[in-house]
């Protein structure tokens, strides 16, 4: 058991939590809590970290993972970035997933991000994707981290299920999924027609930028259409995730409907 935060592998799930960087050059992401535990793929498993505490209310037969690492809570406490610590975490191996992955069926169902920031955003629309039966999410390079822990808390278990990668230049994927018959959907304020008047039962995929500016003026022109959110109110535009979960079901609802 570990009983000492100056221990070489808590200061490594310090640096986890805190660094993209230290993540990336690892190959590696942090998923914390029993749900992350239980749904999390068995083969990407590297190693779990367990408090104490739990490990001895749930016993040994919970987990059947030959590498666990038993942490005392103090230690346990000083490794978890959340308030109230779940008493264990995951250390996973990465995804690595293509735009083969996510057009794999005949008319895919995708969502776009443009330098998308708020890690709980993300999270939400990582969960609501899986829940409305999208194929898979693309970032742009600027986006921020799908590994970052409150993006993985966000997700609830999704980002398991959800392919996804990140784009050096999402207009030059855009020409892609157009070749491949994919029509792209810009949500913008000056859409000339309301997002429910489209039809998304072929392929499609939908733009969603910036929290705070909404997607750039050089990807908002690459859409092959131009949709609004009808807003009533002084409201200019809504939470990002918000509007990809109204988007996103509009197309379930479609593609359920025939």
């Amino acid at each position: 058991m570990i009983t000492s935060t100056a221990n070489p592998q808590v200061k490594n799930l310090q640096q986890l939590m805190k660094k993209s960087s230290a993540r990336k050059e690892q190959g590696v992401f942090l998923a914390e809590g029993v749900k992350m535990l239980l749904e999390a793929p068995p083969e990407r498993i590297r190693k779990i970290y367990v408090s104490k505490s739990l490990y001895e209310e749930k016993g040994q037969a919970f987990f059947p993972h030959a590498d666990l690492e038993i942490l005392d809570d103090r230690v346990y406490r000083a490794a978890s970035d959340t308030k109230t610590p779940q008493g264990v975490l995951c250390l996973m191996e990465r995804f690595h997933y293509t735009l083969v992955d996510l057009t794999k069926r005949p008319d895919p169902f995708l969502i776009i991000l443009e330098n998308l920031q708020d890690p709980g955003n993300l999270g939400t629309i990582i969960r609501t994707a899986e829940g409305a039966g999208a194929d898979g999410i693309i970032l742009s390079s600027d986006s921020v981290d799908i590994y970052n822990p409150k993006t993985i808390r966000a997700t609830m278990g999704s980002v398991y299920r959800v392919p996804f990668f990140y784009a050096d230049d999402l207009k030059e994927i855009l020409r892609e999924l157009k070749a491949r018959g994919v029509r792209s959907y810009a949500a913008h304020l000056d859409g000339a027609s309301a997002y429910d008047k489209a039809d998304y039962r072929q392929g499609c995929a939908f733009l969603i930028g910036n929290e705070g500016n909404g997607l750039t003026t050089d990807l908002s022109a690459c859409a092959d259409r131009l949709i609004r959110i009808p807003m009533h109110g002084k409201l200019e535009s809504l939470n990002a995730s918000v509007a990809a979960a109204i988007l996103m079901y509009e197309a379930c609802h479609q593609r359920d409907n025939g």
